[in-house]
């Protein structure tokens, strides 16, 4: 997870450096496209048989719109806000991946790791707000950030979802129906905007974000996350994005992109925060927990 979150932070420079070049839906279609024929070929490697993804099409579908959702709202938005502002609303998706865990599986969560979940959510929206108490006072979000939150809660609900829908399955197959899922309902959603991009005017960066996005924080991260969902809680599954701002901020350090020291404070926070929710085994034995009340309680 670790190099999840470092795949997927550089994803969001890259974006931002397409972002005005290609619509957010058809770069999403793309990427899905790749990683699919990326994944597909490790399928046919390892002679795994494909049907599963026709008789749970619409499962594929569900879960994959969710991710597709995510990664169409991040590029709508780095058209029109910085990198570190959007990876920064990314860092609330442990809180309401736990959220989300909660009110759908019933997962327990340690009231001391919700605790380290508000700490980094309030990071991360100070980071958001870019260290303006003003902006903070008067609740001043961009459009931006406000379209990758809804794009965020569909990212967090994913390890949930996946865990109710697509029970027992492996990481390979599970990553290659999410993809397949979401390069279906893209296809549905950008087949306007598709039909009229002039593919062959598009510079070469482009094409060569579309192969990053496609294979690394497509395909790879998809089979990452698959792998630590049966694993780890769905907060800690996403707990790991806390780093990608820190990740925005040291790429943009070696761009000559710097930061005010109020800024850094937010991200700061974000890191602890990750520490405390990795701490969260040795805190289970001492602290209670956050219960979902029983039907009697009610």
């Amino acid at each position: 997870m670790l190099t999840f979150s470092a795949l997927v932070a550089f994803s969001f420079t890259f974006g931002r450096s397409v972002a005005q070049d290609i619509d957010p839906e058809v770069i999403t279609g793309l990427r899905f496209v790749v990683a699919f024929l990326a994944l597909a070929f490790l399928a046919w490697l390892r002679n795994m048989q494909v049907s599963f993804l026709w008789r749970n099409l619409w499962r594929w579908m569900l879960i994959g719109g969710l991710m597709a959702s995510y990664f169409i709202t991040m590029f709508e938005a780095l058209a029109v806000t910085t990198a570190l502002s959007t990876s920064a609303v990314f860092t609330l998706a442990p809180l309401i991946a736990a959220l989300i865990g909660w009110a759908l599986l019933g997962v327990t969560t340690n009231i001391a790791a919700l605790s380290a979940l508000a700490l980094g959510g309030i990071g991360a929206l100070w980071v958001i707000f870019g260290a303006d108490i003003n902006r903070v006072l008067r609740f001043e979000v961009g459009y931006g950030e406000t379209l990758f939150f809804f794009g965020t809660i569909a990212h967090a609900a994913v390890p949930a979802v996946n865990r109710q829908l697509a029970p027992g399955v492996s990481p390979l197959q599970a990553s290659l129906g999410t993809v397949f899922g979401a390069l279906v309902v893209t296809a549905i959603y950008a087949f306007p905007s598709t039909i009229e991009t002039d593919f062959g005017a598009l510079p070469l960066r482009v094409w060569l974000v579309v192969l990053y996005l496609g294979l690394a924080t497509t395909a790879l991260t998809f089979f990452l996350i698959q792998v630590a969902i049966p694993r780890l809680q769905p907060e800690k599954v996403m707990a790991y994005t806390y780093l990608v701002p820190s990740w925005v901020l040291l790429h943009g350090f070696v761009q000559g992109i710097a930061q005010p020291a109020l800024v850094l404070f937010g991200v700061g926070l974000t890191l602890v925060a990750l520490f405390l929710l990795l701490m969260q085994d040795v805190l289970d034995q001492e602290a209670p927990r956050l219960q979902r009340p029983s039907a009697a309680d009610l």
